[in-house]
């Protein structure tokens, strides 16, 4: 069993509140989303595991047992090219949960006009594979948002 924890601080909001149909639809997969705070922070890896893909906007960590973790900062946010992210680590590095992944400022998303909503989604799972999902209240980074059989 993996257990996902929050990328960011904030508040989980769950994924049918995304504004985004992929996500909302849980086209990708199922999970969960963070309403950052909005100031200057760090996204952090939700397990341990190798970072198979990153862009500014986006990252996927896989763990020992291949389960694949999308954290998406923001929506829409790809259209940003990058800009106010910026990446700590490279893709193929090994990361420990909790090791910053990307700076970013959700503040200056909203400005830009994109919504700063964070989908975290466990990747090809099925719904019922996520237990104890968390899709309210207040979470750190580090807080258990859902454990993955």
């Amino acid at each position: 069993m993996t257990t996902v924890t929050s990328p960011l601080a904030g508040r989980a909001i769950g994924l049918a509140a995304v504004p985004d149909p992929v996500f909302s639809g849980a086209m990708v997969g199922p999970g969960t989303a963070i309403d950052p705070v909005r100031e200057p922070s760090t996204a952090v890896a939700p397990v341990d595991g190798v970072v198979v893909s990153l862009h500014p906007h986006a990252f996927v960590v896989v763990d020992g047992d291949g389960h694949g973790v999308l954290t998406h900062l923001g929506i829409d946010t790809v259209q940003l090219n990058g800009e106010g992210f910026e990446l700590l680590v490279n893709k193929g590095d090994t990361v420990s949960r909790g090791q910053d992944i990307v700076r970013w400022n959700p503040a200056a998303v909203e400005e830009a006009g994109k919504s700063a909503i964070c989908p975290v989604v466990a990747l090809e799972a099925t719904p019922d594979a996520l237990a104890e999902l968390r899709e309210d209240g207040d979470v750190k980074a580090g807080d258990t948002l859902f454990s993955w059989q």
